[in-house]
């Protein structure tokens, strides 16, 4: 076909949505409802980098039919090889009015939007697409690909096919177009062959898409056996169980679309080996569907708890955690303990995270640091190890009296009341880098970003659990409202008002069988860390609305969280800046009272 027939028009009746490029998602529909565009290049050689393409041919296909047709002739800007003159038949004198690649580019990136790309081969078609697009400055759309010859070594046996060159098999499937090394008509052979090639994996369960992407690689047929786990599964969120041979929790999930994650595991798109090994084990799929995301992944951490699945690695344990408390005694010290208790921060992942930030605050606050137990009507000092000895920041001779003005400081900073030994922690950084003594105060620099992000984290999670009831709504994606009643920092409640529902009769529905909360003394009220780091995650997603609060929602005016503006600030005061410029990085200029 000459280059002036560059267009063929499409059938009249070409899907709508064709006008854009198709997401992953979208193309879970029939492969007979998929739009593909069959393209073949002939080129000057077989190099992307150095070779440039001579000839377009494109066929557009959905459900059988032909819907459009594009061949065109390409100057490639340079002459041709004899070897591929003779290959292709296509030479320089051919070229002599063609377009450039800048000019028809742009028509077959038009041509192809919002399908799906076959090539036989497609690593080569496709590298010199991408790289015409790379040249002309034009950015290549995220197009779904399909090679035919990565689908015919999947589906056809050695036997049937013992070569997957495209003559071979437009001669096993009896192709009307048969290839002459000429775009066009390779591009129709490369249909047939694709329709044979749908024809053979439809039999084995394959009807989508996304079904083919997953069927490409090469597993066992007892995993791609138990895919039928996954079909009564709803295109919901919600939390899946795989159970065992004893009925046992093997491992637990979230996901968006139940369906989807699950058929995941019985593909190849799964390589984890844990996960393999599970599957091999694994005797059914539970659910339980969930309004939206942050129920899923709140009823997944209850769950997890509940069962303790030998194959999740996260949240295995999520109830350990490392606190922060003031003991109880006339002399109070810090102590890092698995239980809460008024006025503590936490919890940490370990223990020596916990130890260091402990000790960073004794230091700046005068708390000691000795474990002698010392009674009320003593004084600190005779019990404490020698100062060469100790680091005992406490005074020797306070008695409980003095020394209880400084724990009521500690209290009040944990609580948020002041910030005064975060302003002694930035002085003494200053002080450092005015002497010069920059890896001083970078290591304290790093302590001191350490203790705000804890005390702040604890704060910020504290402030919600204060609140006897929140609740809280989101748009969902497909319309109308994702909606959760949180009581004591636990999602209490969640459903979802449809798009064209009035929300507010909902919000009260779910507000009457909420579940009753008892809240302790602690910073978090007894709520679960991670379930409560959960909901102040939501709560700070984009479009979350308070719908209604049993108090003010605030954090402390005099909190950690008004340092996070200098911590980022002195964490740019890194040793790769000059040795001049340092002094100012560490003298934060921002106001810490924002």
């Amino acid at each position: 076909m000459s280059h002036a027939d560059a267009v063929t028009a499409a059938a009249a009746d070409a899907d709508p949505a064709i006008g854009r490029q198709l997401s992953f998602d979208e193309l879970d529909t029939p492969l007979s409802e998929t739009t593909f565009v069959v393209v073949d290049l002939e080129t000057t050689g077989g190099s992307a980098d150095t070779d440039s393409i001579t000839e377009i041919g494109a066929v557009k296909i959905r459900g059988g039919q032909i819907l459009g047709e594009m061949a065109t002739l390409v100057d490639p800007g340079r002459s041709i090889p004899p070897y591929i003159v003779e290959l292709t038949g296509i030479t320089d004198a051919m070229l002599i009015d063609a377009p450039r690649i800048d000019r028809v580019l742009p028509a077959f990136l038009e041509f192809a939007k919002g399908s799906v790309l076959v090539a036989h081969n497609a690593p080569f078609d496709i590298g010199f697409l991408k790289a015409a697009a790379s040249r002309t400055a034009r950015p290549w759309p995220p197009f779904q690909v399909l090679c035919t010859v990565k689908l015919a070594r999947r589906v056809l046996t050695r036997d049937e096919a013992p070569s997957v060159k495209l003559s071979a098999l437009a001669h096993l499937f009896r192709v009307s177009t048969q290839p002459t090394h000429r775009a066009l008509d390779d591009a129709r052979a490369t249909v047939d062959v694709l329709h044979g090639l749908i024809d053979r994996v439809g039999n084995q369960g394959v009807h989508s898409y996304s079904e083919l992407i997953d069927y490409l690689p090469n597993i066992s047929a007892h995993q791609r056996a138990k895919r039928s786990f996954a079909a009564d599964l709803p295109r919901r969120p919600g939390v899946y169980l795989f159970r065992g041979p004893s009925d046992e929790a093997l491992y637990i999930g979230t996901a968006v679309d139940l369906r989807r994650r699950v058929r995941g595991y019985f593909t190849g798109s799964e390589t984890r080996g844990r996960m393999k090994e599970m599957v091999a084990l694994a005797t059914r799929v539970d659910h339980v569907e969930c309004a939206h995301a942050l129920e899923a992944g709140v009823r997944e951490l209850r769950l997890l708890v509940a069962h303790t699945p030998p194959y999740n690695r996260r949240s295995k344990f999520p109830k350990r955690g490392w606190w922060i408390v003031l003991t109880d005694e006339a002399f109070p010290r810090l102590s890092v303990v698995r239980t809460p208790a008024p006025h503590s921060i936490g919890p940490f992942t370990s223990r020596a995270s916990a130890q260091e930030i402990a000790e960073t605050v004794c230091e700046f606050t005068g708390l000691r640091t000795c474990t002698k137990r010392i009674p009320h009507g003593a004084v600190h000092g005779p019990a404490c190890p020698a100062r060469e000895l100790s680091s005992c920041p406490a005074p020797r001779d306070d008695t409980a009296d003095r020394y209880a003005v400084t724990v009521a400081e500690v209290r009040e900073f944990f609580a948020g009341v002041h910030d005064t030994p975060l302003q002694r922690m930035k002085e003494r950084i200053e002080q450092l880098s005015d002497t010069a003594l920059f890896e001083n105060a970078a290591r304290l620099r790093d302590r001191t970003a350490a203790v705000a992000a804890a005390v702040r984290r604890t704060q910020k999670l504290a402030a919600v659990a204060a609140l006897d009831q929140l609740v809280l709504a989101r748009p969902a994606p497909e319309g109308g409202w994702e909606l959760a009643v949180i009581r004591a920092g636990r999602l209490a409640s969640a459903g979802l008002a449809r798009a064209g529902t009035h929300p507010m009769p909902v919000v009260d529905a779910l507000v009457a069988s909420a579940e009753t909360a008892l809240p302790d003394n602690s910073p978090l009220r007894g709520a679960p860390p991670e379930e409560l780091a959960l909901v102040v995650r939501w709560l700070g997603s984009d479009g979350v609305r308070i719908v209604s609060a049993s108090s003010g929602y605030t954090e402390p005016a005099f909190g950690a969280g008004s340092w996070e503006d200098w911590c980022r600030l002195a964490k740019a005061g890194t040793e790769s800046e000059p040795t001049d410029n340092r002094r100012d990085a560490w003298h934060g200029r921002t106001d810490t009272r924002t």
